[in-house]
């Protein structure tokens, strides 16, 4: 038991092992051998243990808990479900019985009933530290991350060894857009958790929005991620070998995974590719790995000769059921991205393994053959050398935008003599030097205003930031959130000019005010994340609002500022540009990405599973 509490499970496992030998039916060691192995990530192998001992002793509440959470683990949801409100029936006071319930309703999307389960145990022991954990990221996905900072604290001053609580307040402060706050914690996480790789991932992201970071300082952040676990993954055998695995005769079987299939930004991108995707050479499997399911789910689904949900399943099921499915390639759509299964890319699921889309970076691992992009965001030779893929630059733009189906007609332009500058970025991507900018753009623009629109605003924390950058806070309107998609397409019309944040660019705010008539002023960095505004204005037509210094990028602005009517005509004439642009070249841009993954396949085949040298298609 003190090597199993002391999360020393190798010496644990050995001495439980050996005691069962002799006492198949001892009801305790099935129990320990049962939560040593769901603790080990081997769920399927917890339930032979958990199942055995329900049996030998019906009424243990506790064995009926970690059942539920092995079940969970598998995917097995509604036996999950039974099994733990059969714990809660048979002890109603055990604190840590409500708390894995309430784990078990976040798993499955049912936020208020895992706010409530976590309730109740803190009301049976307001101690539990755990429980506060639980509490804060039911909170955090309820949308409201200040309150899940608050109970990740309090957890912490209850437990400061709770490594999970400063994992979870990382990312309720990065939800919160409190960027160096964020890193800050995720570093102090990983000197308890060296090996907790989704935490180095988290953090990895965050490292795109500092300006301080050169690319060849990014690159090498990725590069030792990579390593590292890489460095696990052949301590256990290393990743899958596919040289030998005989070519399956008919259509390639290519697997999507992502999070993000749900109203997001990567679904508005990658509905055309899959919606136009040549049925003809593709069999399309989607593997969803969040929990919400809305109507943009419903459509990507339509779309999947195969969909899985992995939401909540354990990395070992996650790979056994990809296994099965045997895909020839996988699109990782989400990279080091928040519910990303970078863990399950590095074992290498598929023969040949791309990244595309949701992550702006390398994900620095071996494993991920190529990345697809376009010559714009990153041009050939510049950072091909900072990346573990191969850059496949596959269309003159990588983007493909699919409008939301509900957009408003642009607005006409018009606010008298008051100008509104603006930007529904992230907040995260406002960046301390284009502040310094934007001070200055709305010191050239007497009168002028800033809007900005983003989830998660905290008025009084905002307006105090801006007002310590030189912005006072008079210059400043800060929306709240939307009800709906239509309704914050609308509210463009209330801004003039749209400002890109760099070194982290949008992409579908960017394509958004594009779409609403709104002209969008970028400035040209050195890197994807700084590039993908050139990407898009260049895909248009529109390489005249592209700045490539500050100053340039404030007269650029002013500019357009100054030309009301120019400005007017813009709001139907954008529209129409981007119709006729590659961005809606819906069908072009699927049967350019289906070139390039053939491409990929062949390339690899030829060199008998290595990756091999892609051409890029013509701009």
């Amino acid at each position: 038991m003190d090597f199993h509490i002391g999360r020393q499970f190798g010496k644990a496992e050995a001495i439980y092992e050996r005691l069962l030998r002799s006492n198949p039916y001892d009801f305790r060691l099935n129990h320990l051998l049962g939560a040593l192995r769901q603790e080990q990530g081997r769920p399927a192998e917890a339930l032979v243990f958990l199942e055995k001992a329900c049996r030998l002793r019906p009424l243990s509440a506790p064995t009926f808990m970690c059942r539920g959470l092995a079940l969970d683990s598998l995917g097995r949801h509604v036996d999950a479900e039974k099994s733990l409100l059969t714990a809660v029936g048979m002890d109603g006071q055990n604190f840590d019985l409500w708390s894995n319930l309430g784990a078990h309703y976040l798993i499955v999307g049912r936020v208020p009933e895992a706010i409530d389960g976590f309730k109740r145990a803190i009301a049976l022991k307001p101690d539990y530290a755990h429980a506060w954990t639980g509490l804060g990221s039911a909170l955090h996905l309820s949308g409201r991350p200040q309150e899940a900072v608050v109970c990740h604290s309090r957890a912490l001053e209850l437990d400061p060894a709770q490594y999970r609580a400063q994992f979870a307040r990382a990312q309720a402060l990065q939800a919160c857009h409190c960027v160096e706050e964020a890193i800050a914690d995720f570093d102090a996480h990983l000197i308890q958790r060296p090996d907790h790789h989704q935490a180095r991932s988290f953090r990895l992201f965050l490292l795109n929005y500092r300006e301080t970071y050169s690319r060849e300082a990014l690159g090498a952040e990725h590069l030792a991620y990579g390593r590292a676990i890489e460095a696990d993954i052949d301590r256990q055998g290393g990743p899958r070998d596919f040289s030998r695995r005989e070519r399956r005769p008919g259509k390639l079987r290519i697997a999507f995974l992502s999070p993000d299939f749900r109203t997001h930004s990567v679904a508005f991108f990658i509905e055309p590719i899959l919606r136009h995707l040549d049925r003809t050479r593709f069999e399309v499997i989607l593997y969803y790995d969040h929990f919400i399911n809305d109507a943009m789910t419903a459509r990507l689904r339509a779309l999947a000769d195969t969909w899985r949900a992995f939401a909540g399943q354990a990395l070992a099921v996650v790979a056994d059921t990809v296994r099965a499915d045997d895909p020839d390639i996988l699109v990782d759509l989400a990279g080091h991205t928040g519910f990303n299964r970078m863990d399950l890319v590095a074992a290498r699921v598929a023969p040949v393994q791309i990244a595309y889309l949701g992550y702006p970076n390398t994900t620095g691992l071996r494993a991920m053959d190529y990345r697809f992009t376009d010559a714009i965001a990153d041009p050939i030779g510049v950072t091909d050398h900072l990346h573990t893929e191969q850059l496949v630059r596959f269309a003159p733009a990588a983007w493909a935008y699919s409008p939301p189906v509900d957009s408003p007609a642009p607005a006409s332009s018009g606010h008298g003599a008051t100008i509104r500058f603006g930007s529904f970025n992230a907040l995260s991507k406002l960046s301390p030097a284009t502040i310094r900018v934007w001070r200055q753009l709305l010191a050239a623009v007497p009168g002028s205003k800033l809007l900005l629109k983003s989830i998660g605003i905290v008025p009084e924390r905002w307006s105090r930031i801006l007002s310590e950058a030189g912005i006072e806070p008079p210059r400043v309107e800060l929306l709240p959130e939307s009800a709906s998609v239509a309704e914050h397409l609308a509210l463009y019309g209330q801004m003039d000019v749209a400002l890109d944040p760099f070194p982290y660019n949008g992409t579908t705010t960017s394509a958004e005010a594009l779409w609403m008539g709104v002209p969008l002023v970028t400035l040209a960095g050195d890197r994807h994340a700084s590039r993908v505004g050139v990407s898009l204005l260049t895909a248009i037509g529109r390489p005249e609002w592209i700045a490539h210094s500050t100053e340039e990028y404030v007269r650029l602005a002013v500019n357009l500022a100054a030309d009301a009517t120019g400005r007017q005509q813009l709001r139907t004439a954008l529209r129409e540009e981007m119709r006729a642009s590659v961005l809606l070249d819906h069908a072009g841009q699927a049967a350019r990405f289906g070139a390039a993954v053939l491409g990929c396949w062949e390339a690899t085949q030829r060199t008998q599973g290595a990756p091999a040298a892609v051409a890029s298609a013509a701009a």
